[in-house]
């Protein structure tokens, strides 16, 4: 590990603890596929794919093909003032797998948190109003508008106020842990009857230009909303006018066994907002939206100098045909529920297990100190994490207690099974105290 301390020792010198939430000293020297090698030469399988941005793997030979040939080409020139053909098509390609049989335009950025700043503006551009409905618990990105979107980390608010004025946060739709005390399958959807509160009481509905929702949620552990809100929510939207805009960043592109995390719930979005995937690494961002809501604002209210760069956009072509040429959205679906089945299997053996739950190779293992109370077990859930590590494999958790599975969509069916044996083994040495708690000083996590 001589090599990783040394690289981690001079990170913390030079670079903000603001832009990092640190879990073990690994500090990548290269990948292939599923498989990451630290600078000391160490191999790992990898469940967390960058934070699910590499759909397609490390290095995937076609995107690298494709890199590197537009590279050569030319590097960029700002679409802002010029045209390129990388640009156009693949906003063509963006247009084609994205849901809505409607005519639909693109709008390009650099990263997820710049896409939802874009679906702030352009639906208070098409509607006139003011007031945007995002839900507790929510991540978004970190720019101002994604962080007032957001509202899961204190210590993403801390200090920095104020944020963008007319954010509304609802509560989410969380059949685990229930905000109102309710049990799925028994209740009366609650959730969406809050909504309906809310536009009686607190929110002027004719005031709200748009509802920016996660389909699945995902910094919050994996959240899957039931169907019924889902479908209900849409349709309070269009009886008031509202646009219903899905947040895929992280959802998008293969991850739950869909192509969008949308398609699970049968409703066409007004918008998407897209990223972190979209490139298999590469800087890109972009919105999809009907044609004639992208009509409502002109430029320069959506552009960037390095906007839709001509590199990142070969990197995204090439990724949509890997996604389709290797069947990567079925076989998401496919080892997914493999990997459900496993856990959930897990779960009759071990108590630290609350809940499992997620769509296709997106999946949250909630590690709880009590099945009864669903006390989040923040401690067992790092140390989970940090053995893993230990035995070569890069294992993260969020929403203080969940385990992310999120591993590349190329994963071999023997890495899953590796990786999941992996898993099981961390979970008995923490179960039987043999992880110590010195561990927590390097695990942070959130």
């Amino acid at each position: 590990m001589e090599k990783c301390l040394a690289i981690v020792a001079a990170d913390k010198e030079v670079l903000s603890p603001a832009s990092r939430m640190p879990y073990y000293p690994l500090a990548v020297r290269s990948g292939h596929g599923s498989t990451v090698v630290d600078a000391d030469g160490n191999e790992y399988l990898d469940f967390l794919a960058s934070a699910a941005a590499l759909n397609t793997g490390h290095a995937h030979p076609k995107v690298v093909k494709a890199v590197q040939e537009q590279a050569a080409r030319f590097i960029h020139y700002t679409p802002a003032y010029m045209y390129h053909e990388p640009l156009v098509h693949l906003a063509q390609a963006l247009v084609r797998i994205t849901p809505g049989d409607f005519p639909k335009q693109v709008a390009f950025g650099l990263s997820g948190s710049d896409a939802n700043d874009g679906a702030i503006k352009l639906a208070r551009a098409y509607t006139g109003r003011p007031k945007i409905i995002s839900f507790i618990r929510s991540y978004h990105g970190s720019t101002y508008g994604s962080i007032t979107l957001s509202a899961v980390s204190l210590n993403m608010r801390r200090k920095i106020g104020p944020l963008l004025p007319e954010v509304e946060h609802i509560p989410y739709p969380d059949c685990y842990r229930c905000p109102f005390g309710q049990q799925h399958g028994s209740c009366s959807l609650e959730c969406l009857e809050y909504v309906r509160f809310a536009f009686a009481n607190y929110i002027p509905p004719d005031e709200v230009a748009a509802v920016i929702m996660e389909p699945i949620q995902g910094d919050a552990g994996i959240v899957v909303p039931p169907v019924e809100y889902v479908k209900g929510l849409v349709k309070l939207c269009r009886e008031h006018g509202i646009l219903f805009v899905s947040e895929e960043v992280q959802q998008g592109f293969g991850r739950t066994g869909r192509w969008f995390g949308i398609e699970h719930f049968d409703v066409e979005p007004d918008i998407l907002i897209l990223g972190k995937a979209i490139a298999s690494g590469m800087p890109l961002s972009a919105l999809v939206a009907r044609k004639e809501i992208m009509q409502a604002w002109e430029a320069p209210a959506h552009l960037f100098t390095m906007g839709g760069n001509p590199v990142s956009c070969a990197a995204a072509l090439a990724t949509i045909e890997v996604i389709e040429e290797e069947n990567l959205v079925e076989r998401s679906r496919t080892l997914g529920e493999q990997a459900m089945a496993r856990f959930r299997e897990l779960a009759g053996r071990y108590e630290l297990i609350g809940d499992v739950r997620g769509r296709g190779l997106s999946i949250g293992v909630d590690l709880v100190t009590s099945r009864a109370t669903r006390e989040r077990a923040y401690k067992e859930a790092a140390k989970v994490c940090y053995r893993a590590w230990e035995k070569g494999l890069l294992l993260s958790f969020f929403s203080n207690s969940v385990l992310r599975i999120q591993p590349p969509l190329v994963i071999t069916d023997a890495e899953l099974e590796r990786g999941l044996n992996i898993i099981e083994e961390a979970l008995a040495d923490v179960t039987a105290g043999r992880v110590p708690d010195e561990v927590l000083e390097t695990v942070k996590g959130w």
